[in-house]
């Protein structure tokens, strides 16, 4: 496949991905919020596919007495049995410096409100992206549900 047939069905994919993920769940609907240790929780959406991971959309942590970055109800939307993920996070400076990464997380969702924490000390303001490995391209983009919290 040539790359820009590649790039084409890539952006073919996430433009799908996006519709989907944006779309609300009823059994998500009223769950955004502020928890009891500060943290608030998003759904993001996704933003692109690049060597092998998705990338979230550019995120900001807000005032609070959150200090970590986590994520939660980790699903694979074509494998509802299967809620294990590798995540990591990319934090990008406000000066425009070079952006850096956290280690890859294996994530899992095996009981409700379950949280695994990406990243500790994290400042107020910072903006970061949360990438989630993929595991298959076909037939189509592995496409994994979570909740952040920041």
């Amino acid at each position: 496949m040539s790359a820009s047939v590649w790039r084409t069905l890539s952006a073919v994919v996430l433009t799908v991905v996006t519709a989907i993920w944006a779309a609300p769940s009823p059994a998500a609907a009223g769950t955004a919020g502020a928890a009891r240790d500060g943290c608030v929780s998003v759904r993001p959406a996704p933003d692109f596919y690049a060597a092998g991971r998705v990338a979230s959309m550019p995120l900001t942590t807000t005032s609070s007495r959150c200090t970590t970055i986590s994520v939660s109800h980790i699903r694979d939307q074509a494998d509802s049995a299967d809620r294990c993920q590798t995540f990591l996070v990319g934090f990008f400076p406000a000066d425009g410096s070079a952006a850096t990464y956290t280690e890859p997380v294996e994530a899992c969702s095996t009981r409700p409100g379950t949280r695994t924490v990406l990243a500790t000390n994290v400042a107020d303001g910072m903006v970061y992206r949360i990438l989630y490995q993929v595991d298959y391209i076909e037939p189509s983009l592995q496409i994994v549900r979570y909740r952040a919290w920041h």
